[in-house]
């Protein structure tokens, strides 16, 4: 029976689920998509452990900034991001450090 599994992740982003409920969404074209869903949208088209990078919707995080959602990158634990709704997610993006998906 194996013991571990290889994933393709470069990163893996931690969003909170609470906050992204409390703004109703807030990113993409019509301003109604959840942050985690528009990260995903950015990556390689792959899913699960194939993806470029893993976007994982956590419980609360207890900081519950007024209209912000959090973000914490796992290779930077140290330092959360508040993330305003309408922000454009290639800027998000950006300031997470995710290049454009690589070349197959």
């Amino acid at each position: 029976m194996r013991d571990h599994v290889s994933a393709e992740w470069r990163k893996a982003l931690l969003v909170c689920a609470k906050c992204t409920r409390k703004v109703k969404g807030g990113f993409g074209k019509k301003g109604r998509t959840p942050l985690a869903r528009a990260l995903l949208d950015l990556g390689n088209g792959r899913k699960g452990r194939k993806a470029d990078y893993g976007v994982v919707e956590t419980a609360c995080l207890k900081l519950c900034p007024k209209g912000r959602v959090v973000v914490i990158d796992g290779a930077a634990p140290g330092e959360w991001l508040l993330v305003k709704p309408g922000t454009p997610v290639e800027e998000v993006a950006e300031r997470l450090g995710l290049s454009p998906p690589r070349a197959d």
